[in-house]
């Protein structure tokens, strides 16, 4: 789909002019991974806010009663149940997040049908992980903070449908066919890692089986409310403990143990062992739930998604020419082979060791 930059100014004039925020200076912050674009505000009297640019280029999010391969013929957002930059549910969950208490930006102004929102300013550089590295956090009492507002998330059903006014967003399983598409990651690209190829024939029949069973242990577990992307570059140090949430418009009826996989087993900095226990002990503390079928929920979830991003990292590398990947990789690979070392996950860890036994070398 083309996209009109001359075009899609003046329909930023004209927000801004519906918002009144018309007279403010403009700085423009940039993209982030997805198709959206930011724009910071600042209005003569000193007010701030930020203009989030989301225009529908994207292919379409997923129909809460899409099968299969009308999901597949859609393409990835379909697929594996990605909102799309939608601004409609980054609005409603923003809202449903903090009628929950917790502290997601203030939605100013929207306008769905466009993609834009004027969301509240928390500032710069307070990502808890810019926060730690400058030294002006300790690591351990902010991932326990952020293990806090987890297991306050998920002491609640997850909701159906989100909606207000014309706004209308509903929050769908993470399925079996997001958990593929996302997991053949692996199978179609890190081999890439080594100068290999996709697995074909006979070990591709086989992958599809262990995925799947993997898979089909995934959706035997309890559902919860899921952010789905809640780890340090998402969470910001607002002071007195409190932590600012970004990025949760791709949430989903998911489980525990994916937010807290992206939260402790991180695959852009290094979580010490120390700051990962005390996180999940906190969370199992405020939860009540077992150990042990925490560990294994842990492993399993956490293994589909290091199949995934692992997957990801040769793709940008290898495809799209984006060398500085292959600086994360080699955490990443350890997080999988630490996933994969959990008894609920030998008949994995035996096809991994097989397919690709560089997974191994790091452990």
């Amino acid at each position: 789909m083309g996209f009109d930059e001359t075009g899609r100014a003046a329909e930023i004039d004209a927000f801004l002019v519906r918002a009144g925020w018309e007279d403010a200076a403009r700085f423009p912050l940039g993209q982030d991974a997805s198709t959206r674009r930011y724009i910071r505000l600042i209005k003569p009297d000193g007010s701030r806010a930020l203009l989030m640019d989301a225009p529908n280029v994207e292919d379409s999010p997923c129909p809460p009663d899409a099968d299969d391969a009308t999901r597949i013929a859609m393409g990835w957002n379909a697929s594996t149940r990605l909102a799309a930059s939608r601004v409609d549910a980054f609005v409603l969950i923003a809202k449903y997040l903090q009628n929950r208490g917790f502290r997601s930006p203030e939605i100013l102004a929207h306008d769905s049908d466009h993609g834009f929102a004027l969301i509240e300013d928390f500032g710069e550089n307070l990502e808890i992980a810019r926060q730690i590295e400058a030294g002006l956090i300790d690591e351990r009492p902010a991932y326990v903070t952020a293990a806090g507002i987890l297991a306050e998330l998920h002491r609640e059903d997850p909701p159906e449908v989100l909606s207000n006014g014309a706004d209308v967003w509903r929050i769908l399983d993470f399925d079996q066919l997001a958990l593929r598409s996302n997991a053949d990651l692996y199978a179609d690209w890190l081999r890439a890692e080594r100068g290999g190829g996709p697995l074909e024939g006979a070990e591709r029949e086989e992958w599809d089986k262990v995925r799947d069973q993997l898979i089909a242990q995934a959706m035997e577990y309890p559902r919860t409310f899921t952010l789905r992307d809640f780890h340090a570059e998402n969470l910001l140090w607002l002071g007195n403990g409190e932590l600012g949430l970004l990025d949760f418009q791709d949430a989903v009826r998911g489980w525990d143990a994916w937010d807290m996989a992206m939260l402790t087993q991180d695959a852009r900095r290094e979580v010490s062992p120390e700051a990962a226990e005390a996180a999940i002990r906190h969370y199992l503390d405020e939860t009540g739930k077992s150990r042990e079928a925490f560990d294994e929920r842990l492993a399993v979830i956490g293994a589909l998604n290091a199949l995934r991003i692992a997957g990801v990292f040769s793709r940008l590398q290898h495809r799209d020419g984006k060398p500085r990947y292959g600086l994360f990789q080699p955490r990443q690979l350890s997080i999988l082979a630490r996933n994969l070392s959990h008894p609920a996950l030998k008949d994995m860890q035996s096809f991994v060791r097989r397919t690709t036994p560089f997974v191994f070398e790091g452990v």
